[in-house]
């Protein structure tokens, strides 16, 4: 089953994460490909750099970022292969220890969130 997963936390903390943290990501991801739980991840540019597209009250509208009022942002997303939602959550929880460990301060959350299978609903 396949998982996507994705860490939110303040702007802030969207900027070149430390080189400790980049190279244990680095191994960790490498590993992660090698054993298959891994199937693709990056890592997104500050909001400055996107824009949001929105739909309400039937209006679409363009807005170019950076979104001032957005607490939190997406910084990164993966998307895991796993046999369960409990592998899911391992993979994901040592994704986020890697940060606790290596880029004192960072605060954020990692959400893990089932995919439908390619051309089904849900």
């Amino acid at each position: 089953m396949r998982f996507l997963t994705f860490i939110r936390s303040a702007e802030k903390n969207n900027v070149t994460p430390p080189p400790a943290l980049m190279e244990a990501m680095g191994k960790y991801i490498t590993q992660s490909f090698q054993d298959g739980t891994l199937v693709d991840t990056g890592g997104l540019l500050p909001s400055k750099e996107g824009l949001r597209v929105r739909l309400a009250n039937g209006q679409l509208t363009v807005t170019d970022g950076p979104f001032t009022e957005s607490k939190e942002i997406i910084g990164g997303w993966a998307i895991l292969e796993c046999k369960t939602k409990e592998e899911a959550v391992r993979v994901s929880v040592e994704f986020m220890e890697l940060h606790r460990k290596h880029w004192p301060g960072f605060e954020g959350e990692s959400e893990v969130r089932p995919m439908f299978a390619p051309n089904q609903g849900p």
